[in-house]
């Protein structure tokens, strides 16, 4: 074990520590907030939860289906605009409009349009995990090395092949940190979605099952799942971006 890894287990020690004699010394007459040693108790009980565990996988399938569907959107299209100076020049002003669009504000109207609770949660996702991802793949293209580029053209290769030969290759690292990215942003909207529309099943439809029943520490043992989740999908993510372009890594490096 590293020793970032340590520092960061003692950190979380310590903090459960202090909140746990926060919670039975000075809140021990409080019952809303739960000390953190019921919390991780109801926590490993989850695990052989059958209706919680159904509720991680419908929660983790709506979020996989959005990710998916932004990535399907949004490379293409911050490839195309990174290509095309003059149509991100057009379409500027409506992305910028649209951007700072809180997600979760949208909720409400994807309800009323989309009957099907499946499509109406993943619409939601996309329209979360999209901007991320499209912002990330267009600085990517224009960070593209000119010099590559136009010695590729002096050879006589076309757009297309200067495109995929350097271009891509160039940008796909900030492609991959604009999916890491969103990938913690669309859980965050699986969640929300569950939480506002509710359904049959998922990790939010727990926590309001919970919280109308009066178990905070439920709702806070399913609420940390989520958060586990969140970071076990960013660590592979980062694993993978390290794996797979270790060149860019290196070259980061040196340039520092």
């Amino acid at each position: 074990m590293s020793v970032r890894a340590v520092r960061g287990a003692a950190g979380v020690a310590a903090f459960l520590l202090v909140a746990e004699l926060v919670v039975r010394f000075w809140l021990a007459e409080g019952v809303v907030f739960p000390p953190p040693s019921a919390v991780l108790i109801e926590a490993a009980l989850l695990l052989a939860d059958p209706a919680f565990l159904a509720g991680v996988a419908a929660t983790m399938l709506n979020w996989a289906l959005g990710l998916l569907a932004a990535v399907a959107v949004a490379v293409p299209a911050g490839v195309a605009l990174g290509a095309l100076p003059a149509a991100e020049r057009a379409t500027r002003p409506l992305l910028e409009f649209m951007r700072p669009i809180p997600s979760v504000a949208i909720i409400p109207l994807a309800i009323l349009l989309i009957p099907v609770d499946v499509a109406m949660k993943a619409s939601v996702i996309v329209y979360a995990a999209v901007w991320p991802i499209l912002i990330n793949t267009l600085y990517g293209m224009r960070e593209v090395d000119p010099l590559a580029k136009d010695s590729l053209r002096s050879f006589g290769f076309g757009p297309l092949a200067v495109l995929w030969r350097v271009s891509l290759p160039s940008a796909a690292p900030f492609v991959a940190t604009g999916v890491r990215i969103a990938a913690g942003v669309a859980l965050i909207l699986a969640v929300s979605a569950e939480l506002l529309a509710g359904g049959s099943s998922g990790i939010g439809v727990f926590v309001i099952q919970a919280g109308s029943g009066n178990r905070t520490d439920l709702m806070l043992a399913a609420t940390l799942w989520a958060g586990a989740a969140g970071l076990l999908a960013n660590t592979l993510l980062v694993a993978g971006e390290r794996r797979l372009f270790r060149w860019h890594e290196a070259r980061r490096g040196v340039a520092g």
